[in-house]
């Protein structure tokens, strides 16, 4: 399963998913991109795309993109306050329907 974690998320988090094929936004060289293009861009590559912005779901149109979208609900994006949230992400990765938006929370 590969994995597209969005720019706003610290990329040291990749490493909390150890088994997965995970790259972050600036590694694919889409730093800046906005969300509905960038969302075109990951479904062609990966399985799940991870991010913090909790407005995506009601900015795009998430059944047309053949992608899963997990959004991980923190206090902030630091590193610390996400962590916690891995091992429910890792629980929700298997079921996570493309087109949709899952909401990981504390």
């Amino acid at each position: 399963m590969k994995i597209l974690l969005d720019e706003c998320i610290d990329r040291k988090l990749a490493r909390e998913f150890s088994g997965y094929q995970v790259k972050t936004v600036p590694q694919m060289g889409w730093a800046g991109v906005k969300n509905g293009q960038l969302l075109s861009l990951a479904e062609a590559e990966f399985d799940v795309f991870i991010t913090v912005d909790r407005n995506l779901s009601f900015q795009q149109n998430l059944p047309q993109f053949d992608i899963a979208v997990i959004v991980l609900q923190a206090p902030s994006n630091r590193l610390i306050e996400l962590k916690p949230l891995v091992p429910e992400v890792l629980a929700v990765l298997a079921t996570a329907a493309k087109g949709q938006a899952t909401i990981v929370s504390a």
